[in-house]
């Protein structure tokens, strides 16, 4: 399930993921080896308000930097892309009370599966299941939270040249599974993001479905790279390996709250 990535591929990905944070932030804050996303409409939600390191930085420096950054904030993140690049900034982030966490980038290396009748849909189909989602993931989540983790799809909008939100439906009609696709045939990179089933529906193939349609999408639309991240410490990088994806790279992540 793991395998060496040619630099150049490698290169296109971690262009993508630093694209895909730049271009969804409601303002951008740079500075010497990465940047500050933030997004004050979605205060709660981490995907929209964290720094990211994409180069070369001071180790030393970075967590007075993300403090000054994310200071009004009740947690503190930050991404490090470049594996060497994190290496040196978790002794200076540990020690400032970050913890570490491991995020697998993988890339989809098998055969490109048919149409596997998931559609896209819009935010409002999918708001109801989303919120529920959210509820069984962060138990004693506040409405005000899971408000900001819903609606930041609007912000995702603007995350690549083409955003679909894609679902697959039970033969009742209820919204079963679903996920981001974010394609930019220009860069021929395709990435598939929130994959998530409802409780209800668990087991039944649905995700699947969802998963297989956007592969379809995404090589229809000419992008021959097609990756996803999926967290090195939950079960489904695992079947991500079983759905023809292979980890590539390892996006670093330090958390202190």
């Amino acid at each position: 399930m793991t395998s060496a990535a040619p630099d150049a591929e490698l290169r296109r990905i971690h262009d993508s993921v630093s694209g895909f944070h730049r271009r969804q932030a409601d303002r951008v804050v740079d500075f010497p080896g990465g940047f500050a996303a933030l997004d004050d409409r979605y205060t709660h939600s981490r995907g929209n308000n964290h720094v990211l390191v994409d180069g070369s930085t001071d180790p030393e420096a970075l967590p007075a930097r993300a403090e000054e950054l994310l200071g009004h904030l009740p947690y503190r993140l930050v991404y490090v892309v470049d594996g060497e690049v994190a290496a040196a900034c978790r002794g200076p982030l540990e020690r400032a009370g970050y913890t570490h966490a491991a995020t697998y980038l993988m890339r989809h290396t098998g055969r490109v599966p048919a149409h596997a009748g998931a559609r896209q849909v819009d935010l409002e189909e999918l708001r109801a299941p989303a919120s529920e989602a959210w509820r069984r993931f962060v138990p004693g989540v506040s409405d005000e939270e899971v408000h900001h983790l819903v609606e930041r799809r609007l912000a995702r909008l603007g995350a690549a040249d083409d955003v679909r939100f894609l679902a697959a439906y039970t033969e009742d009609g209820e919204v079963a599974s679903w996920a981001d696709l974010y394609l930019d045939p220009a860069a021929g990179v395709a990435r598939i993001e929130d994959l998530v089933t409802a409780e209800a529906h668990l087991g039944r193939g649905h995700a699947g479905r969802v998963l297989d349609t956007a592969l379809h999408l995404a090589a229809e639309a000419g992008c021959d790279l097609r990756f996803l991240s999926a967290n090195e410490g939950n079960w489904p990088h695992r079947w991500y390996g079983r759905k023809g994806f292979t980890v590539v790279d390892t996006l670093h992540c330090f958390e202190r709250v």
